[in-house]
């Protein structure tokens, strides 16, 4: 799991170029915070001399492209800090996917340095690169969505490397990002009132006859029941050590005897606030990550001899990006896509097969008025074997024409030409449409088709070990 954010560096206020760029870089090489020389690494360029490159470089853009920006828009490099979730990476790991991501950041056109800071509880890189290109010509922009664009590289390259990732990093559209606190808490273990209250909604759903019959299902499910004082009722499994009870002060509004009576008797529904809470929790996501770092199983042998991790980082993604956080929604999606792609598929078909009979019904009839004055002149001869030997060709084109407009009106009305036209316009328009929609599809198809078939592979979830999981 990493964090990351993009700094843009402009010359400080009072400061000169030279000062601005040292003083940060000298910062990110405090061998206080680094802890050794080893967990420094640069490309293009020596770590140690790297503020004076950065300015050297600058020198020539200016010499070879005669540019030159006003002070407070000039900006001098970029920082990139990467901070990791504590205890899960080595500084030698971290410093080796802070190289990555910046290698694959700038496509290795930027000179740059890595610097793994080791002086806190969370290990975190430091990475600086010049804003000029290595060739002195060019200048990195930022971009609109440059922050989510690395975040996403970023999650990426820990997936790759087997790391935890955030599976909601901002909270709903506030702009405000969770910390730690919130991430961990969102990836914890179901506590005994969650899983209480996702069996008592499980339950309901089986429609029990009164409350003994739900006892019954209750414990079926591995729910032990006690009754108190008062007529309080209590609930535990064998994991533990004592009763919970069933009231809606500890369970949540719409747990209490009342209620759940109620929705048997069908005079209520049972509220899903908690069910909502508790499936959000349930996450394929983060079931997927602890698969791949627990590398165990037939599913992950079988997986790991035909995709790698750079794809599976890809299929996280798609995950978290398209919200699909239980396999029944990917399933869903798949289901969705595939129609949607046939869907739009027989439109454009039908469009094309609109305008190849608007084309040859165009077709047959240029070839009918050109040949029918010779047609005509046969026919006012009697059919003349002598005039159709003359002119068979025109009399064939004539015959074929005739019968192709037939085929095609099959007893409609011939239209005219001048209508053919602006039909052929009308659906050349629609073609461009339904085309346009057809590979958007295809591509959402093919796309969540490859996540899911890769998914499967991994979690073990093809052919009858699907059926069986889809038993439990």
């Amino acid at each position: 799991m990493a964090t990351t954010r993009l700094i843009k560096h402009k010359p400080g206020k009072g400061k000169s170029i030279a000062s601005s760029i040292k003083d940060s870089l000298d910062y990110g090489k405090n061998p206080n915070r680094t802890g050794s020389d080893d967990m420094i690494r640069s490309y293009e360029c020596d770590y140690e001399t790297a503020d004076a490159e950065f300015i050297l470089s600058k020198e020539q853009y200016h010499a070879i492209t005669g540019r030159n920006q006003k002070r407070d828009k000039d900006v001098l490099f970029y920082q990139i800090r990467q901070s990791f979730k504590p205890d899960e990476v080595t500084p030698e790991q971290a410093n080796e996917i802070g190289y990555d991501l910046a290698m694959r950041w700038t496509k290795g056109k930027h000179v740059f340095i890595v610097a793994t800071h080791i002086d806190r509880k969370h290990i975190h890189n430091h990475i600086y690169y010049n804003s000029t290109t290595l060739d002195c010509r060019k200048k990195h922009r930022d971009f609109l969505g440059s922050a989510r664009a690395l975040r996403r590289l970023s999650d990426r390259i820990c997936i790759e490397n087997e790391l935890s990732v955030i599976i909601n990093p901002k909270l709903k559209s506030q702009g405000k990002y969770k910390h730690y606190g919130e991430w961990l808490k969102a990836e914890r273990p179901l506590s005994h009132k969650d899983n209480l209250t996702s069996a008592i909604d499980i339950a309901l759903k089986e429609k029990p006859k009164d409350f003994d019959d739900f006892l019954v299902i209750m414990n079926n499910y591995g729910f032990e029941h006690k009754w108190g004082r008062g007529g309080v009722l209590s609930f535990k499994t064998k994991e533990q050590e004592r009763f919970t009870r069933l009231r809606s002060s500890t369970l949540g509004e719409g747990y209490s005897i009342e209620d759940i009576t109620a929705v048997i008797e069908g005079r209520k529904v049972l509220s899903n606030k908690r069910a909502k809470t508790t499936l959000n929790r349930v996450n394929l996501v983060v079931d997927i990550q602890k698969k791949l770092q627990e590398g165990k199983g037939a599913g992950y042998a079988k997986w790991a001899t035909i995709y790698n991790l750079k794809q599976m980082a890809a299929a996280l993604q798609y995950l978290q990006e398209n919200n699909l956080l239980a396999y029944e929604d990917l399933e869903a999606k798949t289901t969705s896509a595939t129609d949607k792609y046939h869907k739009a598929s027989n439109a454009l078909k039908q469009t094309e097969t609109a305008m190849k009979r608007n084309a040859d019904l165009k077709s047959a009839i240029v070839d009918y008025a050109k040949t029918r004055p010779v047609f005509e002149e046969y026919k006012a001869q009697n059919y003349s074997k002598k005039f159709l030997h003359d002119n068979e060709p025109e009399i064939a084109i004539y015959r074929a024409a005739q019968s192709k407009m037939r085929d095609i009106l099959n007893g409609a009305k011939l239209p005219k030409m001048e209508t053919l036209k602006e039909e052929w316009e009308t659906l050349k328009s629609e073609k461009k449409s339904n085309y346009s929609i057809y590979r958007t599809a295809q591509k959402d198809m093919r796309d969540v088709i490859a996540v899911k078939a890769n998914i499967d592979h991994l979690l073990g979830l093809t052919g009858r070990d699907r059926n069986k999981e889809i038993e439990r």
